[in-house]
């Protein structure tokens, strides 16, 4: 039978930029795979505007640490033969790669143009707030040091519809580059008027040369490095009509089976729901409303109703589309998106990710391992070690939710035959010391039972009805299951 799948998001933020990272992610495949990780996101494998960058700043998508240019030949994580190493070591070993791209805007432009822009309200860029005039912009890319090889597509200001900073005077804002199809995109998100200018000098996918381009790029990307799936960056500030033909040219490329996952940072489910829509449910999207759930109940204690944590979020809407996670690279301290759910509530946050039936969850690097920068946290390695083994060995079957308490809430997996010994009972507090009385079945009748978490001492013995009473630690969890001696 096929086991539970894990993805891992394999960085964060302040990874030393020391071009180890690659070298890391082939040396560890074995071990991640044996704690039940089924695949990998990588960070942004182009060549961003500096060898400190994280990627997010792309310059050149041809440059995958190949070409001496930014400052050196190695991304932030290494060179492109270290990539192409890392990603084959890790299929060897059973796990997927999915690789982030950033096809929202460009940075690092090799030389200035003169060009005419507006200027627009930064909180209503549909509202302009200046006569046109003229400014020096960084929207020219040559890439002198990759001199046309893989592409000999070089950018200038058309293909872009906005940028934010004029060399002439110094002067920063959101200037709209005037022009013929260089309005901002009518079919993306509409916070802010419209949200389609994020950062940078804006890729204006308008233009059917851009699309191709684009598509072309994205074609040769998997075919270089041979990953199995996209993390598409910031998809809300692009054109949805040009993503679904994205996703629909890279599967007829390679595969069906080609995995894409997007970014839509929206609180509000129906907005995910929507976006769904738009690109057919083609693609899956990271449950952003179930993230700042768990941050909303990690800061308000006992005072956060647990019976309601799954309320308004898409793994309870969208099972299928949905990957779930507890933090990510922009959530953690001091970033833009912070929302960094407390340590207390860390491992309970997990087992409602990890163990339950609907969505895929993804682990962040920097729980498990702890991040750096200027906030660092210790990581949370052995808890989630106890948890991804109760993932892949014990929570497969049948789910009776036991959701009756606002401060204590279990569920039961009931296991399938073809894996022995599977099924196990979560409990989980926000406040004072708990249990549950829960089904698991009768044909555990007898078994003895342990908290794998390794939180409570007891040994519960399953009743001849199937049911037994598991106890929580306040503000903890308990995953309960059988533990043969053999």
């Amino acid at each position: 039978m096929e086991r539970n799948h894990t993805i891992l998001q394999f960085f964060e933020w302040h990874l030393e930029p020391d071009g180890s990272h690659w070298r890391r992610l082939k040396e560890m495949a074995p071990e991640l795979k044996e704690k039940g990780i089924t695949s990998l996101w990588i960070p942004p494998v182009t060549k961003a505007t500096s060898p400190e960058d994280n990627g997010y700043a792309p310059y050149d998508l041809y440059d995958l640490g190949e070409f001496d240019q930014k400052g050196s030949t190695r991304t932030k994580y290494g060179t492109k033969h270290e990539l192409i190493e890392a990603i084959a070591a890790c299929q060897k070993v059973g796990m997927k790669v999915y690789a982030d791209v950033v096809m929202n805007h460009k940075a690092g432009a090799d030389e200035t143009e003169l060009i005419k822009v507006i200027e627009v309200d930064q909180e209503d860029r549909t509202k302009e707030i200046s006569e046109p005039f003229e400014i020096e912009a960084w929207t020219k890319f040559t890439f002198p040091g990759r001199e046309g090889k893989y592409s000999s597509f070089e950018w200038n200001f058309e293909h872009f519809n906005g940028t934010d900073y004029d060399e002439k005077t110094g002067k920063s804002g959101i200037f709209k580059i005037l022009g013929e199809n260089k309005d901002w995109s009518k079919h993306v998100d509409d916070e802010y008027g419209n949200y389609d200018y994020l950062m940078l000098a804006d890729i204006n996918y308008e233009l059917p040369e851009i699309k191709k381009e684009m598509i072309d790029w994205g074609k040769w990307l998997t075919d270089t490095i041979n990953c199995d799936g996209y993390r598409l960056d910031a998809i809300k500030h692009i054109n949805y009509y040009f993503i679904h033909e994205f996703v629909e040219e890279l599967r007829k490329h390679r595969g069906d089976d080609f995995y894409f996952v997007g970014e839509v940072w929206k609180t509000n489910l129906h907005a995910c729901q929507k976006y769904l829509d738009h690109v057919d449910y083609q693609i899956e999207l990271f449950d952003v409303p179930l993230h700042y759930k768990l941050h909303q109940a990690s800061n308000e204690g006992s005072d956060f109703d647990l019976t309601r944590i799954f309320e308004g979020t898409l793994v309870n809407s969208h099972p299928g589309n949905a990957v779930t996670f507890v933090d990510n690279h922009d959530t953690q301290p001091q970033q833009s998106l912070e929302s960094w759910v407390q340590d207390w509530f860390k491992p309970s946050a997990y087992a409602l990710i990890l163990l339950r039936k609907g969505g895929n969850p993804c682990l962040f690097y920097g729980d498990y391992y702890g991040i750096k920068g200027p906030e660092p946290t210790e990581g949370n390695k052995e808890i989630l070690d106890r948890l991804l083994f109760a993932r892949y060995d014990k929570a497969y079957g049948e789910q009776h939710d036991y959701f009756d308490h606002p401060n204590t809430i279990g569920w039961a997996r009931l296991g399938v035959k073809e894996l022995k010994h599977s099924g196990c009972a979560v409990v989980i507090s926000n406040g004072e010391d708990g249990e549950k009385r829960m089904y698991v079945g009768e044909r555990k009748a007898g078994e003895t039972w342990v908290d794998v978490t390794n939180s409570r001492e007891e040994q519960i013995t399953i009743e001849e009805d199937g049911y037994a009473t598991f106890p929580v630690n306040g503000g903890g969890v308990s995953v309960w299951a059988y533990l043969p001696k053999d």
